[in-house]
């Protein structure tokens, strides 16, 4: 079939609407043009080109020109003109709304597969759906969850959603340069999130520098890679966890990484005892003037810097004398000296049972 060999069924009707126009010179009524959108709509569905669907109807318009009869009180070549522009009016308008049908019915596939994917999204990401159904599906979009995936999650200073420029950007970078490798990028609750085989480290390195660049020096976490459907769930809840855990211990990096997270669930793993610690090791704290802020956060830099005064007393603007008066003041009311291999643990641990428990803004 070439380009201007359509099947005959998308121009039923439309000889005989060109035949009528140019006999009465009249346009075309609302019910003939309602005929060729539902004709367009049925191209659509059917995989038809509309470049060549368009090629078809000129080329139907040119072979029945020499046959078309004269409008009435058409003679010499004005009457040839008001006939052609008849008659290409009635072809202007039944062509426009054959498109118009076939737009439509390709707007409405596009909607019902952004809500298919939305909703494959929303079931892979939360571990809703039938492992094996969602399995089946996700060949659809492009992964095959029989292998072990990884999931990347960037947040940034504001909310993107699929449309949004920033992961326009980061989908286009992507695409130029990893093609049809079987990757899902899209977004969820405000942050951009991206599914990548499990052995392909450089796909999730592009997308953290990328999505770092794009989001103006946002935040990126890096799950862990699990397999089947179940680990990309586990995959992104790591990913989320570490984003939260940046947040409550206010860590700096751009890039954070589960697996070099995983000491920190462990220890609220019992947070009744991670309570208990905190309280009976910094609790007195709060008997200082100024009350117990000031002192956590004297440990803190403390711990940070390695145990090094003179850096911490740095961090916390502080000359290394005032520092120094804060750490003894410390060792009073707690019983415990940071300085001491033996109690710098306790202490330490507590700091980040703090930090991670958000107190003292919080009781425990």
């Amino acid at each position: 079939m070439t380009d201007r060999e359509i099947p005959a069924d998308y121009l039923k009707g439309y000889a005989d609407l060109l035949t009528d126009a140019s006999a009465t010179g009249r346009r075309l009524r609302r019910d003939e043009l309602e005929s060729r959108r539902l004709l367009g709509e049925r191209a659509a569905e059917n995989g038809q080109g509309l470049r060549a669907l368009v090629v078809g109807h000129l080329s139907a318009t040119r072979a029945l020109w020499t046959r078309l009869p004269s409008a009435p009180g058409a003679e010499g070549s004005s009457g040839v003109r008001a006939t052609a522009a008849t008659v290409l009016a009635a072809a202007e308008q039944a062509i426009d709304a054959f498109a118009e049908g076939y737009e439509r019915a390709q707007r409405l596939a596009v909607r019902k597969e952004e809500a298919a994917r939305r909703e494959f999204i929303d079931d892979l990401l939360y571990g809703r759906s039938d492992l094996g159904r969602l399995s089946e599906r996700a060949e659809r979009f492009g992964l095959r969850l029989a292998h072990a995936h990884a999931v990347a999650v960037a947040a940034g200073p504001e909310p993107y959603d699929d449309a949004h420029p920033v992961m326009r950007r980061v989908e286009s970078v992507l695409n130029v340069r990893f093609g049809e490798r079987q990757i899902l990028l899209t977004t969820k609750d405000g942050r951009l999130i991206c599914v990548a085989p499990g052995d392909q480290d450089d796909v999730l390195r592009f997308f953290t520098k990328q999505a770092y660049a794009a989001t103006d020096g946002g935040r990126v976490a890096i799950g862990r890679p699990h397999p089947g459907a179940g680990g990309v769930v586990h995959s992104y809840e790591e990913a989320l966890g570490a984003l939260d855990l940046a947040e409550r211990m206010a860590l700096d990096s751009p890039v954070l990484h589960a697996a070099d997270l995983l000491v920190f669930p462990v220890l609220t793993r019992d947070r009744q005892a991670m309570a208990d610690l905190v309280r009976s090791t910094l609790g007195p704290l709060r008997e200082a003037r100024g009350g117990a802020v000031p002192l956590l956060e004297t440990l803190t830099a403390y711990f940070d810097s390695g145990c090094v005064a003179a850096e911490a007393a740095r961090r916390l603007s502080l000359s290394v004398r005032a520092l120094t008066y804060r750490l003894e003041r410390i060792q009073r009311l707690t019983g415990s000296d940071p300085a001491d291999p033996m109690h710098r643990y306790t202490l330490q641990t507590a700091v980040i049972g703090a930090r991670l428990l958000d107190w003292p803004s919080k009781e425990l």
